[in-house]
């Protein structure tokens, strides 16, 4: 009877010896890659050329497009070719994130002023009320100069078919979402070749598309997601110099 007792304590002992050094290094490494997981899109990388999207094996172009712009013009996607651009889907009623990624975008356009081949193509995904004239009054409320910004409508189907099929960009109408719509914060960025291009993450993977919703200035939200304007910026560069 003594024996099996002594044999009870030495096992109580060595678990609870287990417990003091061991669970709190496991608890430190989950911890560690939760955050390592959460913050990945944001991490700098040290090479100066930037990924290539690829599907089926092939780098991933901007599909082919036309709509019209604020000007009532027609614009297609060979009117960027030889521009750096980013591209967003968006509706001027937004009531949550587009303020944020428009003011954003404003930023970016007022750090390559200089250059004449950066420009920015914002999708309208509320053709109905976004007409020329509504995306043109919208333009210059957000102080809209650069001449390769394009604020793009028509019809709804195809615009849909660009944002979900063409960049992978969500974008749906929700009767019960704020304003109507649910979308996608991110930015994609596109060359003068018109491919789709980003960093690559500290594992190795291209992140594709840059969070446009959140302001240098902020820095990160509440859930703890960092801004990627700023690296948004560097890659923006890179592409002008290519």
């Amino acid at each position: 009877m003594k024996k099996n007792q002594y044999t009870y304590v030495w096992i109580s002992l060595i678990i609870l010896i287990f417990g003091i050094i061991f669970i709190p290094r496991i608890v430190d490494r989950v911890k560690r890659g939760a955050i390592v997981e959460n913050d990945r899109m944001s991490i700098k990388n040290d090479t100066d050329k930037l990924a290539y999207i690829t599907l089926g094996g092939e780098n991933r172009k901007v599909p082919a497009f036309a709509f019209h712009n604020q000007d009532s013009l027609l614009i297609t996607d060979t009117d960027y070719l030889g521009k750096v651009y980013i591209v967003e889907f968006f509706f001027t009623t937004c009531p949550t994130i587009c303020p944020i990624m428009n003011k954003n975008l404003v930023e970016l356009q007022d750090a390559f002023k200089e250059f004449e081949n950066f420009g920015v193509a914002s999708f309208t995904i509320h053709p109905e009320h976004d007409t020329p004239s509504v995306l043109k009054a919208y333009s210059e409320k957000y102080g809209v100069t650069n001449l390769d910004w394009h604020f793009l409508t028509g019809d709804r189907a195809l615009i849909y078919e660009l944002a979900n099929n063409g960049f992978n960009i969500f974008a749906a109408q929700v009767p019960n979402a704020p304003g109507g719509f649910e979308h996608s914060g991110m930015f994609a960025l596109v060359d003068k070749k018109g491919y789709i291009r980003s960093r690559i993450d500290s594992f190795g993977n291209p992140i594709i598309y840059y969070r446009g919703t959140i302001t240098e200035a902020q820095g990160e939200n509440p859930e703890g997601e960092k801004e990627q304007i700023s690296i948004l910026k560097e890659d923006i560069k890179k592409l002008l110099d290519e």
